[in-house]
């Protein structure tokens, strides 16, 4: 494996990294640049690659690193699929695999959901993946086996 990543449970595919002052970079297709590598990058590019090239989730539809303004608080989103009329209709949220997909995790993307009001939530470590729908009327979540196709969300 590259850069001493840990394998994670989603396809691979062929990631473009560089050296710059003895520090590894990854490609990010959807900010059309090079990102420091972390561990978390190392899952939102695998992540992202999941859902455009095996889930058919459109490209130009997903934004990296969005942040949000909640009073003087700034919060970052991960990434941000949105809809037709780009209005945000899933929230992903990235950890590293090291990091276990706690409650905690999922308080911290309710927490940006509070604002967005979005139809799915996701979160990933790259080793485990959770995808819900949100059921306003009844308060609760919808908890799906996989993360769906984009044409059935």
């Amino acid at each position: 494996m590259s850069n001493n990543m840990t394998p994670l449970n989603l396809p691979p595919y062929t990631v473009k990294t560089r050296m710059v002052d003895g520090k590894t970079y990854i490609f990010d297709a959807l900010r059309r640049k090079y990102v420091m590598l972390t561990p978390e990058e190392w899952v939102r590019q695998h992540f992202v690659n999941y859902l455009t090239a095996h889930l058919n989730y459109p490209a130009s539809m997903i934004a990296n690193e969005v942040e949000l303004q909640i009073g003087q608080k700034r919060l970052r989103c991960d990434s941000i699929l949105y809809d037709k009329e780009a209005h945000p209709k899933m929230i992903i949220e990235y950890k590293a695999p090291t990091i276990p997909l706690t409650q905690k995790v999922f308080d911290q993307i309710s927490v940006y959901n509070l604002l967005l009001h979005v139809d799915y939530l996701t979160v990933s470590n790259g080793l485990q993946h959770i995808c819900c729908k949100m059921d306003y009327s009844n308060q609760k979540y919808l908890f799906f086996e996989d993360i769906p196709n984009y044409e059935n969300i």
